[in-house]
This record gives structure tokens, sequence and C-alpha cells, in this order.
């Protein structure tokens, strides 16, 4: 049953990867790679969050920097810069729950101006969900780029052919 979990995950968010892959436009060689690196990372996120309890930052960090080593060593292959395989990629693991719950919040704090309890309740809750969200966001962009930053020639190298 555990399996069943993780690979019905990887598998969800390869179905992601790949649509947001696809209004990006990119090579139709880079469409496998952008399936398998989201379905990894994501899978790599849900077994840290769900067997492991970490948190949803330190886990999308993890997610995120193993898509961005294999976006590193994938682009090779592909012929494309990073970019083109981690950005699809990472988006399915945005969090969006969290980006929900942070405007509905900010709507009924709004409609609950007369009553300071609830406006207090929504505000807590406003702040919280931001705060997750920016996080997590934060870190993925973070976990991502980081390859780049161990490997500089690597990453300069995979656009170009050898002579």
């Amino acid at each position: 049953m555990i399996a069943i979990n993780i690979l019905s995950d990887a598998f969800f968010a390869a179905i992601a990867g790949i649509g947001f892959g696809a209004i990006s436009n990119p090579p139709l060689r880079a469409f496998r790679y952008i399936a398998l690196l989201a379905a990894v990372g994501h899978a790599c996120r849900y077994c840290l969050m769900t067997f492991s309890g970490v948190e949803i930052a330190t886990a999308s960090l993890a997610g995120a920097f193993i898509i961005g080593m294999g976006s590193l060593w994938f682009g090779k292959k592909v012929h494309s810069p990073m970019t083109v395989l981690y950005i699809p990629a990472l988006l399915p693991m945005i969090p969006g729950k969290f980006a929900y719950n942070m405007v509905f919040s900010l709507i009924m704090f709004l409609h609950s101006m007369d009553d300071p309890v609830e406006k207090m309740k929504y505000m807590d809750m406003f702040f919280s969900n931001t705060m997750v969200t920016i996080t997590v966001v934060f870190l993925l962009a973070v976990g991502a780029t980081f390859p780049l930053f161990l490997f500089p020639k690597r990453a300069s190298s995979l656009t170009r052919h050898k002579i």
C-alpha cells in the first residue's frame, strides 16, 4: 500500500510536470526528463513528509535539490539549460493549499471587520499560510539552483557540443 501511494504521487506529479512543460515549449526530447524529475522530486518530498516527519519546507528543499541535480545531469543529454528541465518539474511542488488558504483568509479577514475575534483568527491564518508559502517557494528556488553553484563548469557546458 505504501508503494502504491508513493507511485501514485510520483505519477500525478509527472503528469503535472508534463503539463507545465507543455506551456513553456521545451524541445520534445525534454518531456520524459521533466516527467522523471517531477516524479522523483515530488516522491522524495512525499516520503520525507509522510514517513520521516519532516516539515514541508525542508522536504521541498530536498526534493528541489534532487530535481536540480537531475536537471544538471539530464541537461547534457537534452542539450538544454537546466531551467528548461527544472522549472516545469518544480511547479507541481508549489504549496497550492497554503496559497489558497492565504487568499481565503485575507478575504475572510476583510469580511469580518466588525468582529475582532474573527478578524484576529483570519489574520493569524493569513500570516501563517503566507509564511509557509513564501518559505517553500524560496526553498524550491534555492534547492533547484544550488547544483548550479556546486558545478558551475558543468552547468555552463550543458548546451555546448564537444568538438
